[in-house]
C-alpha cells in the first residue's frame, strides 16, 4: 500500500493510515457518497482510532485521507487540516450530550457558522428530520437512550457533514430500542448522498445497514466488499474466524476439472465438490468453509434434486430457535466434526425435527467456498479472536 500514490474517488472517501507505534495502523478503505461502510473487527483493532484519524482527533505517522475531491490529510504533501475544517459528523458511543443545554441548544452548538437568529429554526428543522420535534426543550436526562442517540445524530447533521462518522452509535440502548434505531437509521441513511462509516461489534447490524464492509485486525484491513461477499467468500481463515464462520474446515485437492466446472476436495473421509478455483492445483491442502444457508436439508416429506449434490448424514445434536429461524448443529461422522445448518421455524415443525434425530444435508457446491490453507486454531484461541461469540 503506496500512501503516497493511492488516489481516491474525487467524490467519495478515501482513507489510507501505516504506522508501526504506538497504535499500529496498516490501513486501506474507500466509502462513495450515499453508501455505508462498516468497520468490523474485535476490540483493539483499530476501529475508533481510523474514525478519529478521518475526524482528525488523531495523526497518524503516515497517511492520506481525501474526501469529496479535498485532501484532509497528506503526510508527503504536509497537508493537514484541523478537525474544525473537515466538515466531519461524528456520533459517538456515549453520546457525548452537553447535559446543562436542553435539546435544541444542543444542536444549535452545531450551528456556529449561521447567524444566531437561523440557528433555532434550523436546529428545529434538523430535529424534525430525526421524529424529535417536540422534545426541542427537554434536558438528555429527561430523554430515553434512543432519543439520545437521535439527539446526537441531529447534531451530527446540523453540520452538513462531507462524511458521517457513527461510533458504536447503537451499544448504550436496549434490544427493542436498537432494532428501531437501525430501521431509523437505515431510512435516514438512504437520504444522505454522503459517505458514512459505522463502527460496530454486531455483524447482524453490519450485514442489514452497510452497503460495503471492512474487516480489521490489529490496525490492518484484511478484507473489503459487501456484506454478502465477506460474510461467504472469506478472503482467508483469519477473517473466516473474526466474522464467527462456523462451517470451517481443512481439505486437500484431489481433482481439478476445468471443462467440467469443477474443483474437487476431500475432507477427511469425504470427497467434495466444488465451483472450480483456478488458483489451486492437485495436492495442494485448503481450508475451506460453507455459509448455512448453502447447507440443504433433504426433506422427509419430499425428495429434491439437491440431494444429489455433496450429500451427507448427520445427527441433530443442538437446536435452538430465535425470531423464527432454526438453528441446527449436525454432527457428521465422515467429517468428525460439526456442521451448522439454519433453516425456516417451520420447516423444522413440517419436518418434526429434534435433537438427536438422523437427517441427511447436501452441501450446495457454488456456497463451497476455498481459502489457502492455514492450520484452524482450537476452540479457545478461536473464541479470543472473534467479533462476536
Amino acid at each position: 500500500m503506496n500512501v503516497a500514490t493511492g488516489l481516491g474517488s474525487n467524490s467519495g472517501l478515501y482513507v489510507c493510515l501505516k504506522q508501526r507505534r504506538p497504535i499500529r495502523l496498516d490501513a486501506e478503505l474507500r466509502c462513495e457518497p450515499g453508501h455505508l461502510l462498516a468497520l468490523v473487527g474485535p476490540s483493539g483493532s483499530g476501529k475508533t482510532t481510523i474514525l478519529r484519524c478521518i475526524a482528525g482527533l488523531y495523526r497518524p505517522k503516515m497517511g492520506q485521507i481525501r474526501c469529496a475531491g479535498t485532501d484532509w490529510l497528506d503526510s508527503h504533501k504536509g497537508i493537514e487540516l484541523l478537525p474544525q475544517q473537515r466538515r466531519v459528523g461524528f456520533v459517538f458511543q456515549d453520546f457525548a450530550l452537553f447535559p446543562h443545554m436542553t435539546v435544541v441548544d444542543n444542536v444549535k452548538v452545531a450551528l456556529t457558522n449561521l447567524e444566531p437568529s437561523l440557528q433555532t429554526q434550523r436546529a428545529l428543522d434538523i430535529l424534525r428530520r430525526v421524529n424529535l420535534d417536540g422534545l426541542e426543550n427537554r434536558f438528555p436526562s429527561m430523554l430515553s437512550g434512543g432519543q439520545q442517540q437521535r439527539v446526537a445524530l441531529a447534531r451530527a447533521l446540523a453540520r452538513e457533514p462531507a462524511v458521517l462518522l457513527l461510533d458504536e452509535p447503537f451499544s448504550a440502548v436496549d434490544q427493542v430500542t436498537r432494532r428501531k434505531l437501525r430501521l431509523q437509521t437505515l431510512q435516514l441513511t438512504r437520504r444522505l448522498n454522503i459517505p458514512i462509516i459505522l463502527v460496530t461489534h454486531d455483524l447482524d447490524e453490519a450485514a442489514m445497514l452497510a452497503d460495503r464492509m471492512c474487516v480489521l485486525h490489529k490496525g490492518q484491513t484484511l478484507q473489503q466488499g459487501t456484506p454478502e461477499e465477506i460474510l461467504e467468500r472469506p478472503s482467508s481463515t483469519l477473517v473466516a474466524r473474526l466474522i464467527d464462520i462456523r462451517n470451517l474446515f481443512e481439505g486437500l485437492i484431489v481433482e481439478q476439472a476445468p471443462d467440467r466446472c469443477i474443483t474437487r476436495i476431500i475432507c477427511n473421509q469425504k470427497t467434495l465438490d466444488a465451483a472450480y478455483f483456478q488458483d489451486y492445483q492437485v495436492g495442494d491442502k485448503v481450508c475451506w468453509c460453507i455459509s448455512p444457508s448453502g447447507v440443504l436439508l433433504h426433506s422427509r416429506l419430499r425428495p429434491s434434486k439437491g440431494e444429489k449434490e455433496n450429500p451427507l448424514m448427520g445427527r441433530i445434536t443442538e437446536l435452538i430457535t430465535i425470531g423464527g429461524i432454526s438453528t441446527l448443529i449436525i454432527a457428521v461422522s465422515d467429517f468428525g466434526s460439526t456442521l451448522t445448518l439454519e433453516l425456516p421455524r417451520h420447516v423444522v415443525y413440517r419436518n418434526k425435527l429434534m435433537v438427536g434425530d438422523n437427517i441427511g444435508v447436501s452441501l450446495l457446491k457454488h456456497s463451497l467456498h476455498l481459502m489457502p490453507w492455514q492450520r484452524l486454531n482450537t476452540g479457545k484461541e478461536a473464541h479470543n479472536e472473534q467479533i462476536v461469540g
